[in-house]
């Protein structure tokens, strides 16, 4: 169960803060700033590739590493085909770990490997393993880990982790971090950039910085509960089976680490599925012993003492495609239709400078909160205008990497807050 009276408590989410998680989120924007010098004193920025990848391969362990294969598959997937490489072994420690490369693997493919620890036998012979095939091997990992020398040893091109003097010890809490995965994205996202397959420009870089720092600012532990999308959002979650519902290409990779998240960090279950297949895929959960209205046992009965009943809640992460096509309308219909209640969540528009307050009544849902079935204000404005861009979108095109470092962040403080608060004392 969540301690609501610590939510709104500054001073005893510091103390029960014990990994840093919060400072971590909040120091998202310093460390995209710090990883993007990193990325250039090694050489990323001045890089000239003679063309294109003709794929890319993503290993690394952990939920940082995973989630950045993600954002880069999202990112540079229309472009060139992304792979991640998952691990064998027998236990989930450093030393158990192995990775192999594909057997069409060639001088023409480029190997991202990212780790917040470095010590991982089985990356550096994967590292060896891609020299002698004559792929292009580009490391974010600790300086002066291991696994940074063999890279080196092989001829790759490593970009030093960005850290910050705090750093927890516990390389476990390291990863499970929000900052984590921004020490690890940020490099690539500038090598994307200089092989031409995601805009992402120094001056991109440090929007992205900015959005997350005043990201931080509204999230931050000292912003009470009914001003605070991180804070509301973890509340409206408490006690709930999260289905995280997303729309659009960006917001599927955010909404699978949200889900991570939440169990990595807070205990709990959560499931994502992209719209519209979630409205086929989920639609069983609204249903049954989970929806929102489900109670078989007798209205009267006692319940002092016993647990609450474990209630699905929507989670719509959108990122609405150019063109106006729209699953939303019929998914916040089905939720209604099931006494669910929504949490809608959106960045916001970077060229108006809105967003950020209560889902906009459409008619699909009260827009007062009240009821089941409502959406409540964790999101933007929830219109869908055919003629307006998403916010996966820029207005020229190209990838709003603004929003979505948006919600990331908001996201990422939503976890944290349900870790810090949970009874469960999971930190």
């Amino acid at each position: 169960m969540l301690d609501e009276t610590l939510l709104d408590d500054p001073d005893a989410l510091a103390r029960a803060d014990r990994r840093g998680l919060l400072r971590g989120a909040a120091e998202a924007g310093a460390r995209v700033r710090t990883a993007a010098r990193h990325a250039a004193e090694a050489g990323v920025t001045e890089l000239n590739p003679e063309g294109r990848p003709r794929s890319i391969l993503v290993a690394g362990p952990g939920t940082a590493a995973a989630g950045v294969a993600d954002l880069v598959a999202a990112l540079a997937g229309s472009a060139a085909p992304v792979a991640r490489l998952h691990s064998t072994g027998v236990a989930a420690a450093a030393g158990a770990l192995r990775w192999t490369l594909p057997g069409w693997a060639g001088p023409v493919d480029l190997l991202l490997i990212t780790t917040t620890d470095g010590s991982e036998p089985g990356l550096a012979l994967l590292a060896e393993q891609a020299y002698r095939r004559g792929v292009t091997v580009v490391a974010v990992v600790p300086q002066r880990s291991p696994l940074a020398e063999a890279v080196t040893g092989t001829h790759g091109l490593v970009v030093p982790m960005a850290t910050a003097p705090h750093e927890p010890t516990d390389e476990e809490a390291q990863d499970a971090g929000p900052a984590a995965l921004w020490a690890l994205f940020t490099p690539l996202l500038a090598l994307l950039d200089r092989v031409g397959l995601v805009t992402a420009s120094a001056d991109t870089l440090q929007r992205v910085a900015d959005r997350l720092d005043r990201t931080a600012e509204r999230c931050g532990p000292a912003v009470a509960t009914y001003s605070n999308p991180a804070k509301t959002l973890a509340s409206e979650l408490a006690d709930t089976l999260p289905l995280i519902w997303t729309e659009g290409a960006m917001a599927a990779p955010i909404g699978r680490r949200f889900a991570a998240l939440l169990a990595e960090l807070a205990g709990r279950p959560a499931f994502a599925a992209e719209l519209p297949e979630a409205l086929a895929s989920h639609r069983v959960l609204l249903a049954g012993d989970f929806a929102g209205g489900a109670d078989p046992d007798d209205f009267f009965r006692d319940r002092v003492d016993e647990a609450q009943a474990l209630h699905a809640r929507v989670v719509l992460l959108r990122d609405r495609p150019v063109g106006g096509l729209t699953a939303a309308p019929a998914a916040r219909e089905l939720a209604l239709s099931h006494d669910t209640a929504i949490s809608e969540l959106e960045p916001e528009d970077a060229t108006t400078g809105t967003g950020a307050g209560p889902a906009a009544d459409d008619g699909a849902t009260p827009a007062d909160g009240s009821g089941s079935g409502t959406t409540t204000g964790t999101g933007a404005p929830a219109e869908d205008a055919a003629a307006t861009p998403g916010p996966g979108q820029a207005h020229d095109g190209t990838t709003d990497l603004e929003g979505v470092a948006e919600l990331l962040a908001i996201t990422d403080f939503a976890a944290v807050y349900l870790a810090l608060t949970s009874r469960l004392h999971t930190t």
